[in-house]
């Protein structure tokens, strides 16, 4: 794709880019005009010190606007680094265990989980088998029952405990906290 092919510019068309006869347009007080010739419509709006923008090209005839177009572009884009703040990613964070694992260190993963579980983010946890220790598959299903158990209270099972070749995962969901209102 060649440079030229590209389109160049992005968004609302604007002032001489408009390029159909007639247009609906509207003021810059959001009162209706009517129905009138382009060039007609983008003198009125340079008599205005505005642009004239296209705000829906799919009607016909197509909706133009007089506005100031770079405060318009400003505002957008402002619109949309608030809605990108109020979004929420949330994360997959992973806790490895082994069957041997000691007591002590899989206490230790629970403060992980709950932590990760307050900050939103789901947990998975897997249990790696080495050698004959898959025979035991019993050992893994316990470990992870324990910390589904240390975090029943920040965290509810998405995914159960399963083997899947020589590990065995499960994945917590932090739970949904109730807004009460008064």
């Amino acid at each position: 794709m060649g440079s030229r092919d590209r389109p160049r510019n992005f968004g609302p068309r604007v002032n001489d880019r408009i390029r159909v006869p007639e247009i609906r347009v509207i003021g810059a007080e959001g009162e209706m005009l009517g129905v009138m010739n382009t060039d007609e419509a983008r003198r009125m709006a340079r008599g205005l010190d505005l642009d004239l923008v296209e705000v829906n090209p799919k009607a016909a005839p197509p909706v133009c606007k007089i506005m100031d177009f770079g405060k318009f572009k400003y505002e957008e884009k402002k619109k949309q680094n608030e809605a990108r703040k109020r979004q929420t990613q949330i994360a997959l964070k992973e806790i490895k265990l082994r069957p041997k694992t000691d007591d002590h260190d899989v206490e230790f993963k629970v403060k992980h989980v709950r932590r990760f579980l307050e900050e939103g983010n789901k947990v998975k946890i897997t249990v790696r088998f080495r050698g004959r220790e898959i025979t035991h598959p019993e050992t893994a299903k316990r470990q992870i029952d324990v910390i589904i158990e240390a975090v029943d209270d920040l965290g509810s099972v998405e995914t159960p405990a399963r083997l899947e070749g020589r590990t065995m995962t499960a994945i917590l969901a932090p739970r949904v906290k109730v807004q009460h209102t008064r």
